[in-house]
């Protein structure tokens, strides 16, 4: 359990990292294109780490449960949006102002619980660290904050409010990572096969519908390339 709350800590501490960059000012393109990278590495460590071992233990519950984990994700992301955190990812303070504050901080919270879930279950299902969730999670994080920061301190949000809402989301994140390696330790294998389909099945809608729009904005048509470049990455790790 302490390990999987060390390893929650040190991918969800990335967020810090990318909060701290924001204050350089680095340029959108490399900030896309850092997020297509993390998104296709944790393509990559979703379907070799986590599906492929659902699947081999039982077909339908992983199907179940991806698909559950899927239409939860979409459910909570739904209403947040509605709610004016849908922009929470972007780097126009116009967005972030047309936003509830509320709102934003939720949707951050809802991004990183299935990447750390996931992170927890890994290790619980592997006995060792999972090398390709590790850096998927951490290489995502730092152009997720970094992008969110950005915005928020041009909407007028405070450095002291922003860095004190991105430790929220670490704590979540590290809480998730001990909850994904407690269920799978305590559920049996066919739990654990739902549990962690369904976490695959988030992740990936989180990827498609919040982070990679925002990669290909930012960094433009190599967004696609970096995207593979990411996966090849989390598939050798894997």
């Amino acid at each position: 359990m302490l390990e999987a709350a060390f390893w929650g800590l040190v991918t969800a501490g990335s967020l810090w990292v990318g909060a701290a960059l924001a204050l350089l000012r680095p340029p959108s393109r490399a900030i896309g294109l850092a997020m297509a990278f993390g998104a296709g590495a944790l393509i990559a460590a979703v379907s070799y780490e986590l599906v492929l071992d659902a699947v081999a233990t039982d077909v339908q519950l992983a199907a179940l449960g991806f698909a559950c984990g899927a239409l939860g994700f979409y459910g909570g992301d739904w209403a947040i949006e509605r709610r004016g955190g849908g922009a929470r990812k972007s780097m126009t303070g116009d967005k972030q102002l047309a936003g509830s504050a509320n709102a934003i901080v939720l949707g951050t919270v809802l991004d990183g619980i299935p990447e750390s879930f996931v992170l927890g279950a890994s290790l619980a299902q592997e006995g060792v660290v999972p090398v390709a969730v590790v850096v998927g999670v951490f290489v995502s994080n730092v152009p997720e904050a970094l992008s969110g920061t950005t915005g928020l301190l041009q909407a007028g949000w405070s450095r002291s409010r922003t860095f004190a809402m991105w430790s929220g989301v670490v704590l979540v994140s590290v809480v998730s990572a001990v909850l994904g390696w407690r269920l799978l330790e305590t559920m049996g294998a066919e739990g654990g096969a739902f549990a962690t389909a369904f976490a695959a099945g988030a992740v990936l809608v989180m990827l498609a519908d919040t982070l990679m729009p925002e990669a290909f904005e930012l960094g433009g048509r190599e967004a696609g390339l970096l995207t593979a470049l990411g996966f090849a990455v989390g598939f050798g790790l894997s």
